[in-house]
């Protein structure tokens, strides 16, 4: 005998339940309306709407900013996929800056400016993994140029536009959230000039244009994280963009319906999708010399004028080998207290308490696939690269030491004298190896005073001998233009008003 029971949801509650209970009541003991009631059934959570914790639909939340580049999206993406920008190199392309936010959101914003960092960077992980020699590469075959610019004349509403020698790919500008922000960018380099050339007609990488916004926070820099957007896009020569826009429209229109239906309409414009931040998001001031060439620190290490302070840490940031030695690798042999100061001075707060009972030999072990996992994609990549970093070679070495050594009997050197017998002379010189990264006078400066026990703020000029014993002010050309492995003999001379010191480079 079996019963087949219909339920509506609106009686459930009412006579149904009564009537089957009352149904049951003859059918044994244990299935009496007492030990039995389908109310209490119907409590159970498994007849229960689970979806009752879900938001509405309505209340989303939305992104406080987005940006929009007017320039149109491919019409050959797949759906799903993310949309793809075709740009034409040296072109000026709008971005327009929009405040997104709802009545009442961040309202500590109003009347305030943000910051924006704006940067070209690889699409590919297998090229994020190389971005500093694939930037040394590009440097070296288009000396003088950028990979970034922003066309100041053309952009709408931004204050402070900045560029920073060091950093071919990254551009920073303050802006109003009130009034109309329009900034134009521009991209120099071409998505095959990272392509190994084979035999022609290589397919080009992809890049990413990333927006990184911030808010000024209580020291008064721009370091508070609010938003971050990218999109994917492809760089061609002047004109290829169009020409390769018209290709594939083209392709698309010869085929089926039914394959149309497969990809993407083509959008006049290209709204930029939220993202992570990027891994140097941390901005400090500082006052850094110009130099025609690319730093040690790249892209955003993009990271007022940007750039990072010459102890933080980047994808691709190494440790000063003049200054610091092997200091910034972790040691297999550090503690958890160790290994807890080691994150904090490469800028990993965030995981601190992560890892707090990892010792340095437990972080090694970690391969990049296990660092990809535990703290996505961006910072891991970037803790992997900090923890397998090793010293790279100086841009120049510089060799120096001071007049008149002092005598040491660990230095002295044997030698015949006139009469054949053996003697000891002490005018071995002593030379200390400068590593430069900076190739600037300031750094030359700074690491001679450190090795001659010198107070930086005594030396008030430093010269070099030149021909005829001319005495020549050094400068940031000069630095830039010795030669590698050069030796100078340092000789101090008194300020005439006896206030300082005076170096002379022979």
């Amino acid at each position: 005998m079996a019963w087949v029971l219909k339920m509506d949801d609106a009686t459930i509650e009412s006579g149904l339940v009564h009537d089957f209970d009352a149904s049951l009541s003859g059918i044994g003991q244990e299935l009496g309306a007492g030990a039995y009631s389908m109310s209490d059934v119907l409590a159970l959570p498994i007849f229960k709407q689970e979806d009752s914790s879900l938001p509405p639909e309505n209340e989303t939340k939305n992104p406080p900013f987005q940006y929009v580049l007017c320039a149109a999206t491919s019409p050959a993406v797949k759906l799903h996929d993310e949309t793809l920008t075709y740009l034409n190199q040296g072109q000026s392309y709008e971005v327009r800056m929009l405040d997104n936010r709802k009545p009442g959101e961040l309202p500590e914003l109003n009347n305030k400016m943000v910051k924006s960092i704006v940067r070209v960077v690889f699409h590919d992980r297998r090229l994020q993994y190389t971005e500093h020699q694939q930037l040394e590469g590009w440097k070296w075959n288009r000396p003088g140029d950028r990979l970034l610019d922003i066309d100041i004349p053309m952009s709408v509403g931004i204050v402070e536009p900045k560029t920073h020698p060091s950093q071919l790919n990254a551009a920073e500008f303050l802006w109003d959230m009130n009034k109309r922000t329009s900034v134009f960018v521009q991209v120099h380099c071409i998505s095959t000039e990272f392509t190994p050339r084979k035999h022609g007609g290589e397919k080009g990488v992809p890049f990413r244009i990333q927006f990184d916004t911030f808010a000024q926070g209580d020291s008064g820099e721009y370091t508070e994280h609010l938003h971050s957007a990218s999109c994917q896009i492809k760089v061609f020569k002047p004109k290829g963009a169009d020409r390769k826009q018209k290709t594939d429209r083209e392709k698309m229109e010869k085929r089926t319906p039914q394959e149309k239906e497969k990809y993407q309409p083509s959008y006049d414009t290209t709204i930029l999708s939220e993202c992570s931040p990027w891994p140097d998001n941390a901005y400090v001031s500082t006052n850094q010399a110009a130099t025609p060439s690319f730093s040690s620190t790249p892209l955003s290490t993009y990271t007022t004028s940007s750039v990072p302070d010459s102890d933080s840490s980047s994808p691709n940031h190494q440790a000063d080998p003049g200054s610091h030695g092997n200091s910034e690798q972790l040691s297999p042999t550090a503690s958890i207290q160790d290994a807890q100061k080691w994150l904090l001075k490469n800028r990993f707060n965030s995981y601190t308490r992560l890892f707090s009972h990892f010792s340095g030999s437990d972080l090694l072990k970690l391969t990049r696939d296990d660092l990809v996992q535990i703290c996505g994609p961006a910072d891991g990549i970037r803790l992997f690269n900090a923890l397998k970093s090793r010293s790279v070679r100086p841009r120049l070495t510089v060799y120096v030491c001071q007049e008149s050594p002092r005598e040491s009997p660990l230095l002295e050197r044997h030698g015949t004298n006139e009469n054949g017998e053996h003697g000891i002379s002490s005018s071995l010189h002593v030379y200390h190896a400068l590593y430069l990264e900076e190739l600037t006078a300031a750094e030359l400066i700074r690491k001679m005073a450190c090795v001659c026990n010198l107070p930086l703020g005594t030396i008030n000029q430093v010269y070099r001998q030149g021909p005829t014993g001319i005495h020549i002010l050094l400068s940031d050309q000069m630095v830039y233009n010795l030669p590698d492995e050069s030796c100078f003999l340092i000789s101090t001379v008194k300020d005439e008003l006896g206030e300082g010191l005076h170096l002379i480079l022979k």
